[in-house]
């Protein structure tokens, strides 16, 4: 058996284990408080998992193409959430210039503007502060991005002011029945748009520049030889990278359990989406949706059977990192990551 079939045989595996888990957790926990709970914190979970995936994912296009940890990831987030709350609420984009249309178009319409900006910002971040340092030692890279991160988040935060500033959403307050349990339309949206995006990035990477993106990030110096431009494959990456942590910004800071606008701590909120990272893999696509799920419903779960731990409800937030350290117990690479092996 090749390498690569038994890399797949073990993944089918760890799926069907989660898939019987998740089984019986389900009949142990319906038994326990009954379905409507249960249903109440999957609808929650789903919709936090969904903006995890997302961050997740742009954080490891990055890494998978580069090897870059990019530790400025949740300042970029912040900042494509304040661009939205500028063009939406202050500028009014394109409510100006398109009057007519729904609310929520006009709103979307402000959100692509916002992440054709965010998505420029990382070409020039690549460019101007991590371009020069390729072929440096990977730890001063990082330390670049922390010193990125801080940079960032103290301008963004300067604009926003201490008090969170709202986005404009049309969603703020509406919510929706489906069956016994009330859903939050900016859950429903969160969702469904987290499962086009991952769709659109998977497609991505069947088209010509996802191929070579994907030959850069196996072998950059094979990939070189065969004619690709690793310097816009870089670039490419942080662009796609920078949209994705803007979008997942948008929903975190439109979250209707945990926010209420985008604010000075919307940049900590994506580093609740390491657990997701390293839980999937850190070079794994497939890993970073599969994480960001199974942590935003671990969370979720947690935050609705055991408030009656004695750390009340802070136990929820430090259940992805219990799950994270029990799956590096058992992978250290991660459920998808890719295992290397080092000669002595």
């Amino acid at each position: 058996m090749t390498v690569a079939a038994a890399e797949r045989s073990r993944t089918v595996q760890w799926i069907g284990a989660t898939a019987v888990g998740a089984a019986i957790l389900a009949a142990v926990l319906i038994a326990w408080k009954g379905s409507e709970l249960l249903l109440d914190a999957t609808a929650n979970g789903l919709s936090l998992g969904a903006i995890y995936a997302l961050l997740a994912l742009g954080f490891v296009i990055i890494f998978k193409a580069t090897q870059v940890v990019n530790f400025a990831h949740g300042a970029i987030a912040a900042l494509g959430a304040f661009f939205v709350a500028y063009f939406a609420t202050v500028l009014n984009f394109p409510g100006r210039l398109a009057t007519g249309l729904p609310a929520w178009l006009q709103w979307s319409l402000s959100v692509v503007v916002a992440v054709f900006v965010i998505a420029f910002a990382g070409l020039v971040i690549e460019r101007v502060t991590i371009r020069p340092m390729v072929g440096e030692p990977l730890f001063a890279i990082a330390m670049v991005t922390i010193g990125l991160d801080i940079v960032v988040r103290t301008v963004t935060v300067d604009f926003i002011g201490a008090d969170p500033r709202p986005l404009g959403d049309p969603w703020a307050a509406s919510t929706r029945e489906l069956g016994s349990v009330t859903v939050a339309d900016t859950e429903i949206v969160t969702f469904f748009a987290a499962l086009v995006l991952v769709a659109a990035v998977a497609w991505f990477f069947r088209s010509k520049t996802g191929v070579a993106m994907r030959a850069t990030a196996f072998d950059q110096e094979a990939a070189r030889a065969q004619g690709i431009s690793v310097g816009r494959i870089f670039a490419i990456s942080w662009m796609i990278g920078a949209a994705l942590a803007g979008i997942a910004g948008v929903f975190s800071s439109l979250f209707p359990r945990a926010a209420t606008g985008v604010g000075p701590t919307t940049a900590f909120f994506a580093f609740r989406a390491f657990p997701a990272i390293i839980l999937g893999g850190l070079d794994s696509i497939v890993g970073a949706v599969v994480g960001g799920f199974a942590i935003g419903l671990a969370e979720s779960f947690a935050g609705a059977y055991f408030t009656w731990s004695g750390l009340g409800s802070g136990f929820a937030g430090i259940v992805p990192y219990l799950v994270m350290l029990l799956v590096l117990l058992i992978r250290p690479y991660g459920l998808f990551g890719t295992e290397e092996i080092r000669r002595v």
